[in-house]
């Protein structure tokens, strides 16, 4: 990874750090020399709001490519974690579900390096890399296949910032192209290149890539109580698989004027083997409100992410790897397509407990009185 940019007009002069490092195979990429390489790079960068992505995730416009890197860089997880140091609960009074559900959880916080050392964890950085590759929509959701990938992969990298739960950063750059999203602690938010600043409906949740192996202690915290459903094997592993589904009171506090959320169900599975969290998965049905005269259109949007390759960083297990992908479904009505998004991701630097890290840290942009209701919905891709 990337972190400086080279002085080219001044032989003396100080290297810049960039605010997103970005991978060396981006910036091989962008010329035959390195002036020419930044000079592109810089040249992208400005021109991100008006630059032609259609080719970029099998995208169609540059509205769409937005929605796409959206849906798989920077998605949210309906529910709010606390952020408290509690991490276990009593296991008197519960059902047997709910009673292995707490022991499994017990078994990841001892996995991840225990109670103590987690508790100890106050704020986190990381920043890695991502590889993102898209599918064709296409007809027929009813299909097991879907539509063969065009044009290469897009590489990119990322930096996450966090305090806790509610107090979060992220800078994504694929392609010259850069998302921010966060946090503030009363509202989540995000915006693009292209798009202005959007609020998220409701109140402020989680990142859902801190549950991709980054964050044990919010892992923790989200399944305290949820329930265990059966087991499953996973890449040869057998695995307990926790749920939780979203109350309807959370639905409708996040649904909009437009959009009403159906349904959202998480589900962990958590290795018999090592206790590590392998794989994390969300489900989310929302309905587009009908225009009069015409039928109602459904768009149900599947995560997946496998979680791997764990290291111990100051004792505590932390995930450097792994694969998500997301399906996303369109349907009811004369609509019925399916598309794929997938980003394989690796950690490149982790660390904990980072001096001079403050609320400025997650202040949204200076425009933010201006809601705009519904941001991360998919129906952008309508």
């Amino acid at each position: 990874m990337r972190k400086l940019c080279p002085n080219f007009e001044k032989e003396n002069g100080l290297d810049t750090v960039l605010e997103v490092p970005i991978p060396e195979e981006m910036l091989t990429n962008m010329g035959t020399n390195g002036f020419n390489r930044w000079q592109n790079l810089k040249t992208l960068m400005n021109n991100a709001q008006v630059a032609d992505k259609s080719s970029c995730l099998s995208a169609h416009t540059n509205h769409e490519f937005t929605a796409l890197l959206k849906l798989i860089g920077a998605p949210l997880i309906p529910l709010q974690v606390q952020s408290d140091n509690t991490l276990t609960r009593p296991l008197r009074d519960c059902s047997i579900g709910d009673s292995i559900g707490k022991y499994i959880v017990q078994q990841y916080v001892a996995a991840t390096g225990g109670q103590g050392a987690l508790n100890s964890l106050k704020n986190m950085y990381a920043m890695g890399e991502v590889r993102i590759n898209g599918s064709d929509m296409r007809q027929s959701a009813d299909d097991n296949s879907v539509g063969s990938s065009r044009g290469k992969a897009e590489v990119g990298g990322f930096v996450l910032w966090q305090q806790n739960p509610d107090l979060w950063c992220l800078e994504l750059v694929v392609s010259g192209f850069k998302i921010t999203a966060g946090s503030n602690g009363k509202v989540s938010w995000n915006q693009s290149s292209s798009q202005p600043f959007q609020s998220n409906k409701g109140p402020p949740r989680p990142l859902r890539r801190f549950f991709q192996g980054l964050d044990p202690r919010c892992t923790a915290n989200l399944f305290l109580d949820a329930e265990c459903v059966g087991e499953n094997e996973i890449n040869n592993d057998v695995c307990f698989i926790l749920k939780l589904q979203t109350e309807q009171q959370t639905l409708q506090a996040q649904s909009t004027s437009n959009t009403e959320i159906i349904m959202h169900t998480i589900m962990g599975y958590f290795s018999q083997r090592t206790g590590l969290l392998v794989k994390f998965e969300d489900t989310k049905l929302l309905r587009m409100k009908p225009v009069k005269g015409k039928d109602s259109v459904f768009w149900e949007t599947h995560i997946e992410s496998t979680v791997e390759d764990y290291r111990c960083i100051g004792g505590i297990n932390i995930a450097h790897g792994g694969r998500t992908v997301s399906t996303l479904y369109r349907y009811g009505g004369s609509h019925n397509h399916k598309q794929m998004i997938e980003e394989i991701w690796s950690i490149e630097e982790v660390d904990f407990n980072i001096f001079g890290l403050s609320m400025d840290c997650f202040l949204p942009p200076s425009d933010h009185e201006k809601e705009h209701d519904g941001a991360e919905q998919t129906v952008a891709l309508s």
